[in-house]
């Protein structure tokens, strides 16, 4: 969590000695995520709704270009079916990777026009909770997960925004994950998990 905090604090403390070309704001919306596994008996999975809720602050840099670093709450997570095998009889299982992460995307923004842009820029996220959640049988059961994944992850975004008033804005944005976020414990050798996002999100500049 400190390191949460001071990595947040030099990001807005840019904004706030940029404060005559800055514009701090809310944003928040729905997120379509999904991970990516690889490796021997790597399941197919689809993908789970989340949201996305934070701040940002927008730094000018010119008319045409600013940065925006921001600072979200973000739900993640996939879906798949699995075959367990239990006292000699197979059951079909539904299992979803429930996850949260303190995501700080740094956007690097381009105003094509007055009202539309497109962005891209790096990103790092600090898992704060990981769950399992397992159906069969009709029942339902929840465990912790966090013996299965790392607790940081890198990632890097593009999208684009359309600003419809001054203070009212909208933008998509997919976020491709970098690295293997899968525990040394579960993902060895060649195996692999990475995160994957979309997001769409509305914003409101203070």
């Amino acid at each position: 969590m400190k390191k949460i905090i001071l990595t947040a604090s030099a990001f807005f403390a840019f904004g706030f000695a940029n404060a005559q070309t800055a514009q701090f704001g809310l944003k928040g919306g729905l997120n379509i995520a999904n991970q990516n596994f690889k490796g021997e008996g790597a399941p197919s999975t689809s993908s789970l709704t989340g949201i996305n809720v934070g701040c940002f602050v927008e730094v000018k840099i010119s008319e045409k270009f600013s940065i925006q670093p921001e600072l979200l709450f973000s739900t993640q997570g996939s879906s798949f079916n699995f075959e367990q095998f239990y006292e000699g009889d197979i059951y079909e299982t539904e299992n979803d990777f429930k996850l949260s992460y303190i995501n700080i995307p740094v956007m690097f923004k381009y105003y094509a026009d007055k009202k539309f842009s497109l962005e891209a820029g790096p990103q790092i996220g600090f898992l704060t909770s990981s769950k399992i959640e397992t159906k069969v049988l009709g029942q339902s059961v929840s465990q912790d997960a966090e013996a299965f994944f790392k607790s940081v992850d890198f990632g890097f975004n593009f999208g684009a925004g359309y600003d419809f008033t001054k203070k009212i804005s909208a933008s998509i944005r997919y976020n491709i994950g970098l690295n293997n976020i899968g525990s040394d414990e579960f993902a060895t050798g060649d195996d692999t998990i990475k995160n994957s996002v979309f997001s769409i999100s509305l914003g409101y500049k203070l």
